[in-house]
């Protein structure tokens, strides 16, 4: 199959589902081409992900072109671009113009230079847009045929929860109709879908898989030096909950304070949060250690006791799904503390693999805590559970078959989520 994979930038070191996913697919004998349509790069680009070297991935990597900040430059590139390319298709670069239609992406000329690159592109069998907010745009450039293939979107957090609320609960009706078939990464999201118009039979739940191989299992017990070494992995914004894992560390510090606490990760709230560590005198105990690559963090967590994922509603109503991070943490058999929160409790068995409390809580993370530290007996056991668990249900490789899977269904207008139901089993459905 020829896929096309629509992204933001690529490559982004917190988004490792989708090199997952790129790189499972081409291993099964596909063709991927990966196309960005955000202007710009991000952050955290400095460190990439191993595969996107091994498996040379930038070399089908296809990210927006450059688009001048003053209108006026815009202008003048973007009539030098309709001189050199009107000849290979001049109705779809009439189209892109077309700001009666498709408004302020046509207006600011971005639908122009997206349609450029995509030219002489060849017709998928699939395209895949990693988040809804992607797919708004793929559908006007299929619409205006810059684009061809089934067109699928994977729904994966802020999309269904930030983005609706900033642009209103119709924001995805002109892509429910249009779109080929839908994803989401946990049952909490794909209900939310439902309510807001796509059609149930059209959308069903493919968790974000982990490469467990890559996570080695560790029994866990306290160390000779009697350290109690806790970590969070994430980027530094509101929804990932960061302050009230560092006020439940001052709290416990107060009590136990031979503990170390690790925030890896970086991001807009990072100053915000140094801030409030230096305030809290707890300095000595919580680093804010950056954006680190897999390998990297993988050798931290070897060394860690607990881990914390204190995700929680952002005020502007962004929401997280089962993370990866926390994913990964269970793979290496870490005893977890995480909230009650989005699809985070479809991966989390409370007393089980880990303990889930409520959001904005630090004093009963704090709490938890403390019992973990008290009757570190029972970080074994919560370890092996959680990797059981995520080696069941969102083992990449079994993923990675569904998906080749679901797409075939899609090319061949199966789209019964009954037919789709023998690939994406059941038990998938409810926790992955």
């Amino acid at each position: 199959m020829k896929i096309a994979f629509i992204v933001g930038s690529f490559p982004v070191i917190s988004e490792t589902f989708i090199i997952n996913q790129i790189v499972g697919l081409m291993e099964r004998g596909n063709t991927v081409d990966i196309y960005g349509v955000e202007n710009g790069s991000v952050n955290d680009t400095a460190k990439v992900h191993p595969d996107v070297e091994k498996y040379q991935l930038r070399q089908f990597t296809h990210n927006q072109p450059s688009i001048p900040e003053n209108y006026l430059w815009r202008l003048l590139k973007a009539i030098w671009l309709i001189i050199i390319n009107f000849h290979k298709s001049p109705l779809v670069i009439l189209r892109s113009l077309n700001f009666l239609q498709y408004g302020k992406l046509a207006a600011s000329l971005r639908l122009l230079y997206l349609t450029v690159r995509l030219l002489e592109s060849p017709s998928y069998d699939i395209i895949h847009c990693q988040f809804g907010t992607f797919a708004l745009i793929a559908m006007m450039l299929r619409d205006i045929g810059a684009i061809k293939g089934k067109l699928i979107t994977s729904f994966r957090g802020y999309d269904i929860s930030l983005f609706v609320q900033q642009n209103g609960e119709d924001v995805y009706n002109s892509l429910f109709a249009q779109g080929d078939f839908f994803l989401t990464n946990c049952e909490f999201f794909r209900q939310r879908a439902i309510k807001l118009g796509c059609d149930p039979q059209k959308i069903v739940v493919h968790g974000s898989g982990i490469d467990c191989s890559r996570f080695p299992l560790k029994l866990r017990y306290p160390h000779a030096d009697g350290k109690i070494r806790i970590a969070t992995t994430g980027r530094l914004i509101e929804k990932k909950g960061v302050e009230y894992g560092i006020l439940a560390i001052a709290q416990v510090s107060k009590i136990y304070p031979n503990i170390e606490y690790n925030i890896i990760g970086d991001g807009e709230l990072k100053a915000n949060l140094q801030q409030l560590i230096d305030s809290l005198q707890i300095a000595d105990q919580v680093k804010i250690l950056g954006w680190k690559t897999q390998p990297e963090i993988i050798e931290i967590l070897n060394h860690t006791d607990i881990f914390i994922a204190p995700s929680v509603t952002a005020k502007d109503g962004n929401q997280d799904a089962p993370v990866n991070t926390l994913k990964e943490a269970m793979l290496m058999g870490l005893p977890v503390i995480a909230t009650t929160h989005g699809g985070i409790p479809e991966l989390v068995k409370d007393g089980i693999s880990g303990f889930l409390v409520p959001e904005r809580d630090a004093q009963a993370i704090a709490e938890k805590l403390i019992y973990l530290i008290e009757y570190p007996e029972i970080w074994t056991a919560m370890g092996q559970a959680g990797r059981a668990d995520v080696e069941k249900n969102y083992d990449i490789h079994k993923l990675n078959d569904e998906l080749v899977r679901i797409y075939r269904q899609v090319i061949s207008n199966d789209l019964s989520t009954q037919q789709l139901g023998l690939v994406v089993s059941a038990e998938s459905i409810q926790c992955s």
